[in-house]
């Protein structure tokens, strides 16, 4: 095995043609630098240098070595930028698991500002609906999820860093007898024939049932949708009334009145999800700043907003 930093001597020698050069340019004596130089010859098996004059030119063999020695003295600077730029947060690479309400409204804005302050980081989004990405985040085959807290504690190994609070509002169709008023009872809703915008067995559907099981009532479901924009399409349609979280009523143009709710106003808490064994890296720390930053500008609620329904709060 060639010893590489024999191998850096032996560039210098040949680089400044003679011992006594490297030497003062290494800070070595030239006694160490012969010594050093000798030790690769017997690695190599071959004679390095040869005399020429006062001086040292490189046999074949040494000639060889140095081009060697010169590209690993590139690559080893080269790694060292690297290194730096991984370091400093300026590269990286960052997977990312995320759900489709959250796309839109977190995740693209989120990206928008990594690519702004980060560009050498590469982002690599899959969406996790239906599936649950956690087990992903606890295994490392995913970096970071964005979630909706689940009921009790994260997983072992998985920690959730909170991003905002998204309320549901109620979305009715327009004309409806309870679109007069801008803040409406969950109980009101009771007697309503209702939407279902969330799949079945989904943390999300729970949070709606338990609100409105504190509020009194079952909803009676005449259709159940799964996804947000087919909810409110079916309540543009007149078919029933639905609560939607906030952000999935972000971008709709929809014929619809949009409503808060409350006693009690069903809230989902959006978390990322990332690893809690682990030190997080620059290039994770760099997206959950700009999540929180995207997440910071989503308080403003859709019915103040252009795009929420028609009939939206004035």
């Amino acid at each position: 095995m060639l010893d590489m930093r024999r191998l850096q001597i032996l560039r210098a020698v040949v680089t400044s043609g003679s011992v006594s050069a490297a030497a003062v340019n290494l800070g070595y004596t030239p006694s160490a630098i012969s010594q050093q130089v000798s030790a690769l010859e017997k690695e190599a098996a071959t004679p390095l240098l040869e005399r020429a004059g006062r001086g040292v030119r490189p046999t074949e063999a040494g000639r060889l070595l140095t081009g060697y020695a010169d590209t690993i003295s590139r690559t080893v600077a080269e790694a060292e930028t690297a290194l730096a730029d991984l370091r400093e947060g300026r590269t990286g690479h960052v997977s990312v698991r995320y759900f489709s309400s959250a796309g839109a409204s977190l995740v693209a804005p989120a990206l928008a500002r990594m690519r702004h302050g980060h560009p050498g980081i590469r982002v690599e989004l899959k969406l996790s609906d239906p599936h649950d990405p956690l087990p992903e985040v606890k295994e490392g085959s995913a970096d970071l999820a964005v979630v909706v807290r689940p009921q009790g504690d994260a997983p072992r190994g998985v920690r959730l860093v909170p991003l905002l609070d998204d309320p549901y509002h109620v979305v009715l169709p327009v004309g409806h007898r309870l679109a007069g008023r801008q803040v409406i009872d969950l109980g009101a809703l009771a007697d309503e024939a209702w939407v279902g915008s969330e799949r079945a067995a989904d943390r999300c559907l729970d949070l709606v049932l338990t609100a409105c099981a504190a509020a009194g009532f079952s909803p009676g479901f005449t259709v159940e949708s799964g996804d947000y924009a087919t909810a409110l399409g079916f309540v543009a349609a007149g078919i029933g009334v639905a609560l939607i979280p906030r952000m999935g009523l972000r971008g709709t143009d929809a014929d619809v009145v949009v409503r808060r709710v409350r006693g009690p106003e069903p809230v989902r808490e959006i978390c990322a999800a990332v690893r809690g064994t682990t030190t997080v890296p620059p290039s994770l720390s760099a997206l959950l700043t700009a999540l929180s930053d995207a997440a910071d500008c989503l308080d403003t609620p859709p019915e103040d907003s252009a795009g929420a329904g028609r009939g939206g709060a004035p």
